[in-house]
This record gives C-alpha cells, sequence and structure tokens, in this order.
C-alpha cells in the first residue's frame, strides 16, 4: 500500500509538471530527450541533427569541442555513453528562440574502452533555427 501511495504521488507531481509547461518549454525538453537518445547510440544522423553548427560543446575537464568534435568522439566510442540519467531539470525560456535547460547527468561510460563513471551539472543553451530546436552550447561542471 505505501509503494502505490508513492508512486500515485510521484505521477501526480509529474503530471504537474507537465501541464504547467508552456508549448516551447515542452519542445526543448523534447530536444534535450532526443540528444540524450542521440549521445546513447553514438548516431552520427541524430547527432548532427540537434546540434546547432555553431556548437560549443564544454566538458568538466575544461576541454571544448566544436560540433565535428562533438560528433566524432561520441561516433568514434572516444566518449561512450552507456547510461545516461538526467535529474532536475529545468527550463527556461529566453524570449522565442533561446532556451537554457539546467539538469544533472549520472552516467555510466566506456571511453576509449574504459569503464567509467559521470556525476556532473550540465547548463545547455538551445536556440530555434528554422523552426527547430538546436543545442547551440553545453557546458558540463563537477558537482
Amino acid at each position: 500500500m505505501k509503494n502505490t501511495l508513492i508512486t500515485f504521488i510521484v505521477c501526480c507531481l509529474a503530471c504537474t509538471l507537465a501541464i504547467g509547461q508552456s508549448k516551447e518549454e515542452k519542445e526543448v525538453a523534447a530536444a534535450v530527450e532526443f540528444l540524450r537518445k542521440a549521445m546513447l547510440d553514438g548516431d552520427k544522423a541524430s547527432l548532427d541533427k540537434i546540434a546547432a553548427p555553431e556548437l560549443s560543446y564544454g566538458h568538466s575537464s575544461g576541454t571544448i569541442e566544436d560540433k565535428a568534435a562533438f560528433i566524432e568522439a561520441l561516433v568514434s566510442g572516444k566518449n561512450d555513453f552507456v547510461t545516461i540519467a538526467l535529474s532536475e531539470q529545468t527550463v527556461q525560456m529566453v524570449g522565442n528562440s533561446l532556451a537554457l535547460v539546467r539538469h544533472k547527468l549520472k552516467a555510466d561510460t566506456n571511453n576509449g574502452g574504459t569503464p567509467g563513471t559521470a556525476n556532473i551539472g550540465i547548463l545547455l543553451v538551445f536556440q530555434k533555427q528554422q523552426g527547430q530546436w538546436k543545442l547551440l552550447a553545453r557546458q558540463a561542471f563537477k558537482l
């Protein structure tokens, strides 16, 4: 009974948060999920689709990648995500064409064949370009 009640409360909270989001916020959240799946799959076409040509992708180590380097690192397995779990996500709209997304990321990795984990904070900047939300910038930081 206790687990049923907890499940019900969590579902109610999730529904309340989803209802409170604007159309644009929902679109941006969907773009974040698309990015998460593309990073897990290392799918070049999906990564190319979600990343803006001007992408600046910052790692918590201080490494900065452009769009080509970001995609190549994931496709080649240099950066290989086995799992990615996002939590505490917020979406802040800035006008109609810019969104700031913050969340925590926990992941299991296999970078270059070496198993590891990540527990980092993320700031994503999405820009609406030609009607599509594109990842313009990302900065990770150590928690």
